[in-house]
């Protein structure tokens, strides 16, 4: 099940509120949480029924291993580790087998070793996003950063939550633990969430999915029909599609949030603004690259151990960020991509530049290395991403595939130049399109084209055409 479903906007998602919203639940807050448990486990067996077990055991076992901090404080570094090295050997199965299969039947082969009757191992959906919250708590509770949680069901709320369940944002345990026992639900935050949502579905039901179109339709053109101007309209709709899609998602998982009395923290600033690619990071996916920060880099010694150190350590978390995105040696590359820019940044100064200097200049230049940074992500293969480089960095001109001919109607091309102007924002506040509480007619403004005009939209496309699921749901 996805946001952008039918099932979800006229199904799921009106019984969860009703159910929620019940007295009685509203007087105890453990039946709340586990009325949110509840509906949690159903939206994730409607994506993957042969995983629910996985889900329940690994919270119950993560649970535990916070439980034994307490109990056995002398030797809660051994329930860390335990934790630790459960967790990632999991994700590494799960997500990285059949790709060190496919990297290895062959020298395996040769040894007389015989991987013919392998059976692909299936990827639980979100498992890069719930196992990195699960080990968020078992550290921060090591650390003393937060106590671990005494009520298994108000835990396994936390692991299970469905907003941010399968795609994030990756939500720390210590910055929501007091909201998952004290929370207070209002009219405005409701409002607010609901509004936050119904943004989000637009976002990606109209903008991002046009742009998938013209990014799906180009990289999988035969090389022999891209020429300069075809390769650049694809990179450039697939750099929006991946933001306003990503993003779209983070809205709706903030605002449906909002709608239960959850506060997330912000996923993404403006990062197309962004003046250099340290900056970049600062904006994009902002829960995940502060989680490898505060739990990797910082861990491997930060920028505390001189020039050389600094950049290995940069290296490594880019490498391994690029991995946890996929079993891909295009996200490896990517990784390192971004990895080798950011360590250039810091030899050559550019990172300590002044915000305001020379700013539509490196503006432009950081859109440049991020774009052709999307390029090699999108790509299946590295030989793919090469072909599609040189077509765009040599002069060619062919004739328009008809299909992208047909595409280019005035609808589609209006909407692509509409979600164009994600390139041109100006950098600002993390949440300047919902500061609504202060200004209650440009609320209740907003609040009527949402509901009256984008929400039937919607759901008129959704009707029409189907639903398309989010690009991070297979990471």
């Amino acid at each position: 099940m996805v946001f952008s479903s039918t099932i979800f906007l006229f199904a799921f998602l009106p019984v969860v509120i009703l159910c929620y919203y019940g007295r009685l639940l509203l007087v105890q807050h453990r039946l709340r949480n586990l009325t949110l448990l509840l509906f949690s486990y159903v939206f994730y067996l409607f994506g993957a029924p042969d995983f629910i077990l996985f889900l329940i055991g690994s919270s119950l076992f993560d649970y535990a291993m916070g439980r034994l901090m307490v109990r056995f404080e002398a030797r809660k570094r051994y329930w860390l580790v335990l934790s630790i090295l459960v967790n990632l050997g999991l994700l590494a199965w799960f997500k990285y087998a059949n790709f060190m299969e496919a990297q290895t039947s062959g020298v395996l082969a040769r040894l007389g070793i015989d991987l013919s009757g392998w059976e692909a191992v299936a990827l639980p959906i979100g498992i890069s996003f719930f196992t990195f919250q699960k080990l968020s708590y078992t550290i921060d509770v090591y650390r003393g950063r937060c106590e671990a949680m005494a009520d298994v069901v108000d835990f396994a709320m936390y692991v299970a939550l469905f907003p941010q369940l399968v795609a994030g944002p990756i939500v720390r345990f210590r910055d929501i633990r007091d909201q998952i026992e004290r929370r207070v639900e209002s009219w405005d935050d409701f409002y607010t969430g609901a509004i936050r949502f119904c943004w989000g579905l637009g976002k990606k039901v109209i903008l991002a999915d046009t742009c998938g179109r013209f990014a799906d339709l180009i990289f999988g053109l035969p090389p022999a029909a891209l020429d300069t101007k075809t390769s650049w309209l694809g990179a450039l709709a697939y750099t929006l599609q991946i933001y306003l899609d990503f993003s779209a998602y983070s809205d709706m998982a903030l605002g449906l949030g909002l709608l239960f009395g959850f506060r997330f923290l912000e996923n993404f600033n403006r990062p197309y603004s962004a003046v250099s690619l340290t900056d970049f990071w600062r904006r994009w996916h902002i829960s995940l690259s502060t989680w490898f920060r505060d739990y990797l880099y910082i861990p491997l010694g930060g920028s505390r151990h001189g020039p050389a150190r600094t950049y290995l350590n940069l290296s490594i978390v880019f490498l391994l960020c690029g991995l946890w995105h996929g079993a891909n040696w295009t996200f490896v590359v990517w990784g390192a991509y971004h990895g080798l820019f950011l360590v250039i940044e810091r030899i050559t100064g550019l990172r300590w530049i002044a915000d305001e200097r020379f700013y539509i200049l490196r503006r432009l230049a950081t859109l440049f290395l991020v774009v052709c940074g999307w390029v090699i992500f999108r790509c299946d293969q590295l030989n793919l991403a090469a072909g599609f480089f040189t077509s765009m960095f040599t002069l060619t001109n062919h004739a328009l595939p008809a299909a992208l001919v047909n595409l280019l109607n005035l609808k589609n091309t209006l909407l692509l130049l509409i979600a164009a102007t994600a390139l041109f924002l100006p950098s600002g506040s993390l949440d300047i399109e919902f500061q609504l509480k202060r200004r209650p007619r440009l609320a209740a403004a907003v609040g009527i084209v949402l509901f009256g005009a984008l929400l039937p939209w919607c759901a008129a496309v959704l009707a029409a055409v189907g639903q398309n699921p989010f690009i991070y749901y297979r990471f």
